[in-house]
């Protein structure tokens, strides 16, 4: 087996060699070819290699050379095999609009010369790409068009790919029993081309079909018939997918013995292959053996677990047939309240699946002679009826006890619908009002575990307040407090002491930049904090807060540069203060030695725009939605190790959303941050 593998390895590795050996050595050819017919030619022989390795961006570069070569040597052909490649290209990158239109030009090129197998490869892969998209009319068009010329011609492969083309049409078109004609058909070539793996689709199609039409027998000999050719190794999902299938209709003629065989194993199968699907439909068709053969646990068990897959895997089909076995179950059992249930959802999925639009194709391009039988066949059963409907009019007259006896019945059935109908009003109605206290029920839960994650986001900040109270803010005042102990008991010289000052200024400043931030969030969280809007001048604010971090800014020497403009806002003017004083301590703390920081605003659409600006660090992507939430714990050391409480920027929102406002950021990290805060400069209209 080792050896046979190895060979299988090595026997592909030289077919890829070879593929590869035969493009270079085209690819050289024709770089020293002359610019004629002869190199184009080549050029597409290259073209069709590089599209069956699957090379699109190279055989597209190809394509796109050649076609401009035939274009100034006007040889037709050369454009239009160039247009058909594209084209083709474009189908494999699902770009159909740009594969139609080089199809059609294709196709009028080789119109030009009277090639007509040219033009029925463009038709047929257009009546393809048409199918696909769902315009079944004119795919079909395309399609037979294509076929009168590969059938003149026995083009095999083309015939292949043609007639399995119309069989989807026709299917999806519900005409089966075209869909079965043209899906023979393709059988029949696949077989003289020994194509297995179209084989195998082909008869499952035919199966499928047979099963659509209720001819269970022939479903059952072309399932058996596909089982036989299927290659354990390399047709699992197949297989998974056939051994339910064929169950099941072995299941209809009520033969549990061969019904059973097969759907134990596609359970077993589709278990270990974990196909989804095929599970789905194994686990319902098995369902049906139990309930039929009255294990009803083991089927509630089976029919359970196939609703929750087709649930999850959105099968309308399956889960409506699992909705009527589920009907059939508790009817069984006489639960008859759940049985009502299961019978609501089946109807309510059957009239959604009814409503989806079948297509269909003008009959003046596929006529369908069965719709003449069937009117004839309608007519004669109407002249049948009233041929007979005198002579049984007269026997009633003839007999009124009888006549009277059929009113009866009638009123009797009358009362009995109409007590039906009441009682379905009633289960409805019930379930009405199941249904609405449901949903009150959700609404409840849901504010609950709304109101329970904003009682825990506090509780979160609650401890994080505690935390820098007695880490942060405790360090800063202690270490102040030692320095000044020192000199006190006269531990260190006054020149000693003078070299600590900086050192001091700076735990001074964090404790009060600490107090800051928590006075003002504690004030941003009450609720009874109402603005107090005025109109004034924001640049007023800039001037008064840079001037507060212009130590700072000289410290580290920062380029501070003011763009600032007069321009008035409508807020609050001391939320606003503690806004700008937040953005521009943050840009200071985030920026290095010889960074810049820029301060303007401007009028934006009506509303004022600020930005504060720095070529400093930067933030990550994933911590920016991070800034403005308090509950998230986060805060990062500036550049020189300075200290914060993670507070300041969610202050900074609150009080920007209490004035009407707007506050986000833009960031790219180790490039800089840009704050923007969006304030309006009148009073809104009521």
């Amino acid at each position: 087996m080792k050896q046979l593998l190895f060979l299988a390895v090595c026997l592909m590795s030289l077919s890829v060699f070879s593929q590869n050996e035969k493009i270079d050595e085209l690819t050289v050819q024709i770089a020293f070819k002359k610019p004629d017919s002869t190199k184009v030619d080549m050029s597409l022989v290259l073209i069709n290699e590089l599209y069956k390795k699957a090379d699109y961006n190279k055989a597209l570069l190809y394509v796109n050379k050649t076609s401009k070569l035939s274009e100034e040597l006007n040889y037709i052909k050369g454009l239009a095999e160039s247009s058909y490649y594209r084209a083709l290209i474009y189908t494999e990158r699902n770009d159909y609009l740009n594969a139609i239109d080089n199809y059609k030009k294709s196709r009028d090129l080789y119109l030009k010369i009277s090639d007509t197998l040219g033009v029925a490869r463009v038709s047929n892969s257009i009546g393809l790409i048409e199918i696909k998209r769902g315009n079944y009319a004119i795919g079909l068009q395309n399609s037979l068009s294509a076929i009168n010329i590969f059938e003149k011609q026995y083009l095999k492969d083309e015939l292949s790919t043609a007639y399995n083309n119309l069989a989807e049409a026709y299917f999806k078109t519900n005409q089966i029993d075209k869909a079965i004609e043209f899906n023979y058909k393709a059988l029949d070539v696949r077989k003289q081309l020994n194509d297995t793996e179209g084989i195998k689709i082909s008869t499952k199609n035919i199966a499928e079909l047979y099963s659509l039409l209720k001819e269970h027998r022939k479903a059952i000999e072309y399932y058996e018939k596909v089982l036989d050719i299927l290659n354990p190794k390399t047709d699992q999902n197949l297989r998974g997918e056939i051994l339910p299938k064929l169950g099941s209709e072995y299941l209809r003629f009520k033969e549990y013995d061969k019904a059973s065989k097969y759907l134990v194993e596609g359970l077993k199968y589709n278990r270990k292959q974990d196909n989804k699907e095929g599970l789905l439909r194994a686990l319902n068709a098995v369902g049906n053996l139990n309930l039929q053969n009255k294990k009803v646990k083991l089927a509630e068990k089976q029919l359970n677990e196939a609703y929750a897959i087709a649930q999850k895997i959105n099968n309308k089909k399956e889960l409506l047939e699992n909705y009527k076995l589920h009907i059939a179950l508790d009817s069984t059992r006489g639960y008859f309240q759940n049985a009502f249930f299961w019978q609501n959802k089946f109807y309510d999925l059957k009239d959604s699946l009814s409503k989806v639009d079948q297509p269909v194709f003008p009959t003046d391009i596929s006529p369908i002679d069965l719709i003449t039988t069937e009117n004839t066949s309608e007519t004669d059963t109407v002249i049948v009826k009233e041929n007979e409907l005198p002579e049984t009019k007269d026997s009633w007259q003839n007999n009124s006890f009888l006549l009277y006896a059929l009113i009866a019945l009638c009123v009797l059935l009358l009362v009995l619908l109409f007590y039906s109908l009441s009682q379905t009003k009633s289960h409805k109605d019930n379930l009405k009002k199941e249904k609405e206290k449901l949903t009150q029920e959700q609404v409840r839960t849901e504010a609950i575990l709304e109101q329970t994650h904003h009682l825990e986001e506090v509780n979160q900040v609650k401890d994080k307040l505690f935390s820098i109270v007695s880490h942060d803010l405790k360090d800063s005042i202690s270490s102040i407090k030692a320095f000044l102990d020192l000199l006190k008991e006269d531990s260190i010289s006054k020149d000693e002491f003078y070299e600590l000052i900086p050192e001091l200024s700076e735990n001074a400043n964090n404790a009060s930049s600490l107090l800051f931030n928590l006075l003002n969030w504690s004030k941003s969280q009450m609720q009874n904090l109402e603005p107090k809007p005025e109109l004034f001048n924001i640049q007023d604010v800039f001037q008064t807060k840079i001037a507060l971090v212009e130590q700072k800014v000289e410290d580290k020497r920062i380029v501070l540069i003011d763009e600032s403009q007069r321009d008035f806002v409508y807020a609050d003017r001391s939320m606003i203060e503690i806004v700008i004083q937040n953005l521009i301590t943050n840009a200071v703390k985030f920026s290095r030695i010889g960074d810049v920081i820029t301060i303007s605003n401007v009028d934006a659409n009506g509303k004022s725009l600020i930005c504060v600006e720095d070529s400093g660090v930067g933030i990550a992507k994933e911590n920016i939605d991070k800034l403005f939430a308090a509950h998230k714990n986060f805060t990062t050391a500036g550049t020189k190790n300075e200290k914060g409480t993670g507070l300041g920027l969610t202050i900074a929102k609150d009080l920007v959303e209490l004035n009407n406002g707007r506050i986000w950021v833009e960031s790219t990290e180790n490039v800089g941050s840009k704050f923007f805060v969006e304030l309006p400069k009148s009073e809104a209209k009521a």
